[in-house]
């Protein structure tokens, strides 16, 4: 299903006869950016895109019809000035950025501009987290029993979450998305909570007021898209399962429910209209519930998204309903078109995270140096993309570059068209979430349908993939072609391999992966195999997964290989690293203090995350780095000398480690608890991390000539 599927009205006019918006400029990036683009296209209204410095050449500045310039997407003044000089009429926020912003609302009221969303009342308390659960309680809205923190020292804070009861979680009121969002498991741990939440929230948001809520037992996070227009229309168009999701971030989600009967179903559609009605709610918002698995009769409301979701178009698959669509009728004023509400089988999205999950789901960087969105072979697939062949992937936002979403008949075919397209998009250049997802759609958990939201982080940090042989083969025999064909054509590259009397040797090529294993490989041509990059490291997509390879010497591997077998068990690097770029925020221990295993040391904050570096055993740290801090991927940030002279018992020593670090969300995206999915940060371009950073190479492995890498 593409958005051309859509059931349409007549939106491009008023009932008065003229038109309905001639042009819409989309303060957004990415790919909600180039969604919105579509549905403008659509309906012939002019779309007017903005972008940073950063985002020049950036897909959704070249496809819009017209394109302005901007130093920042949450500067209100230039955004506003950005629509009235480009013409534009009204201006869709997409989803973060200035979506929920109430003040933004009011910039465009008062240059005559129409904001496509809520108005400032359904935008101000539903925006304040103790306000919105206050609000809707009042309107007989069931709510998550908690406490407000304001006006309360810590030991008061302490007194009333004792008086609640543990686990809690701790969350601050403003913003959203599982930013700052900690949990406290018992009375020991909530000073720890409380201090990184306010520290995330001041930093966020401008507010470190908070909010401590009751933490549900294998909780299922189902929300409710609604549609309200100022005709007296307020619509429920079914539930989405917002269940699977690490660190506050959502991974997967689905329309319908799994387990939502018709029952539930009206019980969940009556609370979500109940509360958009509360605010005099107009467009397009989503009512996020928390209910326990063994009570699903029994949601809590948690918060109200007021605006587009990231997941919307799983909605959208199983309605037919563009939902941008309406936006913009209700926008102008128009009543609602969506004929009767049905839910047509089953709809599934996964989000393309640049990440590397075998590094603990780090955010990646790095230059898309080939990408193919896998749509176009599978039925009922559609992908929304932030990306084409040549982006170059930054720290600077979020780390989501993509949607796959698939629709079927049930859930089984949904779920199998997914991981089929998965498999067929194809992303070189730069690390992603792609294997993890298909290894999530084959876990017996979630096609049972048997989900919580704390199963993706039980699952744990998976290994790195081995290349399979399709793989390596097809690297092998591209870097042997590169090898043979230099620069100079000369006679040498032209011959290729060979020894004295003519005989042609055979050649075997030595491939490292990510993991550090070496592969001694025979070169052969594969079939639907991709390989990108050379002559010494190159990227491949084969067997519906990419893989990373650096080409080395004989010598190299040779080298490896002794050097492991001689490794003392439990060896531990002495130099920690930033597991990537980002800036310090906090240095947790003086230089020469000694401490114990586990020990923070130092917190580094990057794409809405918090990553803290801990020690791996007793030691004296000597720091590398200093609060304020920009620092590389794999920067060394510190040092940790053992103790001298002290006996060890290694039995037990985890694997060889460069690095320990304890990684807290603080990112955007909607949670058991959470606002949404993509509120973006924006350091200063002086704070800008460089997107390639010459630490991704291994410092084991130097850089070989062409010759020395094959034999």
């Amino acid at each position: 299903m593409s958005l051309s599927d859509f059931r349409s009205s007549d939106v491009t006019t008023r009932r008065s006869g003229g038109p309905l918006f001639s042009s819409v400029l989309v303060a957004n990036r990415g790919e909600i950016a180039r969604r919105v683009f579509r549905t403008l296209r659509r309906l012939g209204i002019r779309s007017v895109a903005v972008y940073t410095d950063a985002d020049a050449d950036a897909p959704h500045a070249r496809e819009a019809d017209h394109a302005v310039r901007v130093a920042s997407y949450l500067d209100v003044d230039a955004v506003i000035a950005a629509a009235v000089s480009s013409g534009a009429d009204a201006v869709h926020p997409g989803y973060g950025f200035l979506s929920e912003n109430a003040a933004f609302a009011r910039a465009c009221a008062a240059a005559g501009v129409v904001f496509v969303g809520p108005g400032v009342e359904a935008l101000e308390v539903m925006g304040d987290k103790i306000r919105a659960k206050e609000h809707v309680a009042a309107h007989e809205v069931p709510t998550v029993p908690g406490f407000s923190a304001v006006g309360l020292d810590d030991d008061e804070i302490a007194a009333a979450a004792a008086r609640a009861g543990y686990p809690l979680l701790v969350k601050p009121s403003a913003g959203g998305g599982g930013k700052g969002m900690t949990i406290a498991t018992a009375p020991a741990d909530l000073a720890d909570a409380l201090a990184t939440a306010r520290r995330v929230a001041r930093a966020a948001f401008g507010d470190d007021t908070l909010l401590l809520e009751r933490l549900l037992e294998r909780p299922r996070h189902i929300e409710v898209q609604v549609l309200a227009d100022a005709h007296g229309t307020t619509l429920s168009l079914g539930e989405r399962e917002c269940t699977l999701q690490r660190r506050h971030q959502k991974v997967i989600e689905e329309a319908p429910s799994p387990v939502v009967d018709a029952a539930t179903r009206a019980l969940l559609g009556e609370a979500a209209v109940a509360a958009a009605r509360s605010v005099g709610y107009l467009g397009a918002g989503t009512v996020e519930f928390l209910v326990a698995g063994d009570r699903l009769d029994e949601p809590f409301f948690i918060e109200m998204n007021t605006r587009l979701q990231v997941e919307h178009p799983v909605t959208e698959m199983v309605t037919g309903i563009d939902l941008v669509e309406q936006q913009l009728r209700v926008a102008a004023g128009l009543p609602l078109e969506v004929g009767e509400i049905r839910l047509d089988g089953h709809a599934v999205e996964a989000r393309v995270y640049a990440e590397t999950p075998a590094r603990g789901y780090l955010p990646a960087t790095g230059t898309v140096s080939l990408w193919h969105p896998g749509s176009a072979r599978v039925d009922g697939a559609r992908v929304d993309g932030a990306v084409e062949t040549g982006t170059v992937v930054s720290a600077l936002y979020d780390p989501m570059i993509a949607k796959v979403i698939t629709h079927g008949p049930d859930r089984e075919t949904a779920l199998a068209r997914l991981d089929a397209a998965l498999a067929d998009t194809v992303v070189l250049g730069v690390d992603t979430n792609i294997a993890d997802l298909r290894a999530l759609l084959a876990d017996p958990a979630v096609r049972a349908g048997d989900l919580d939201t704390g199963l993706l982080d039980r699952r744990g940090i998976p290994d790195a993939p081995e290349p399979p042989r399709a793989a390596l083969a097809a690297v092998a025999d591209r870097a042997v072609a590169d090898a043979g064909t230099p620069a100079d054509d000369s006679v040498w590259g032209r011959v290729g391999a060979w020894r004295a009397g003519g005989a042609t040797a055979a050649r075997t090529v030595f491939l490292e992966d990510d993991a550090v294993r070496v592969h001694a490989v025979a070169p052969r041509a594969v079939e639907d195999a991709v390989v990108a990059g050379g002559p010494v490291e190159y990227w491949v997509h084969a067997d519906g997964g990419a893989h990373r390879l650096r080409v080395v010497s004989r010598r190299d591997a040779a080298a490896r290989s002794r050097a492991a077998a001689h490794r003392e068990p439990g060896a531990v690097d002495p130099d920690l690293l930033a597991p990537l770029p980002g800036t310090v925020v906090a240095v947790h221990v003086a230089d020469g203090d000694t401490v114990e295993a586990g020990a923070r040391l130092v917190t580094i904050e990057a794409m809405k995350m918090e990553h803290t570096v801990t020690a791996p055993h007793v030691g004296t740290v000597r720091l590398r780095t200093s609060a304020g801090a920009q620092v590389a991927r794999d920067a060394v940030v510190a040092t940790l000398l053992p103790e001298v002279g002290e006996p060890r018992d290694r039995s037990d020593d985890p694997a060889p480690t460069r690095t320990t670090s304890e990684i807290r969300a603080t990112s955007d995206a909607d949670a058991g608890g959470a606002a949404e999915d993509a509120r973006i940060a924006e350091p200063t371009p002086s704070d800008h991390p460089e997107p390639h950073d010459s630490a991704d190479t291994p410092a084991s492995a130097p850089t070989p000539s062409p010759e020395e890498t094959l034999s």
